[in-house]
């Protein structure tokens, strides 16, 4: 379901068609202006529409250098994933061979009592 939001950045009346909840679009205006007036009001004598393209820039910055970080960490956690499974499949096959010298130890057990039984007839 779409919501029609109207929120007021720098003066200016915008209307949205979102499927965001009015209060998150409300709150993201909040922070784009303050984010704008900040410029503005840094002494740079930046006008609304600058202000606006510096502040995009910014978070066009922001964003790429997120994606790259999360790419980063999606990398590093499939190394990791297969990793754990190299070692789940090392791990595997040493208790399968754990198993067959267990069983060695027990027919070599088997084996020295035969004789011991022989031994002692």
């Amino acid at each position: 379901m779409l919501n029609d939001v109207k929120v007021m950045i720098c003066g200016k009346e915008f209307r949205l068609r979102t499927a965001e909840s009015p209060n998150y679009v409300f709150s993201l205006a909040r922070a784009l202006e303050a984010k704008i007036e900040d410029i503005m009001n840094s002494g740079s004598g930046s006008s609304p529409y600058t202000a606006s393209i510096m502040v995009a820039l910014s978070l066009l910055d922001d964003l790429n250098k997120s994606s790259q970080r999360l790419d980063s960490i999606r990398s590093q956690t499939k190394e990791y994933v297969d990793e754990a499974g190299k070692t789940r499949i090392e791990r595997d096959a040493a208790l399968k061979e754990i198993e067959v010298l267990k069983s060695k130890i027990e027919q070599l057990e088997n084996m020295v009592k035969l004789r011991q039984l022989k031994d002692s007839i």
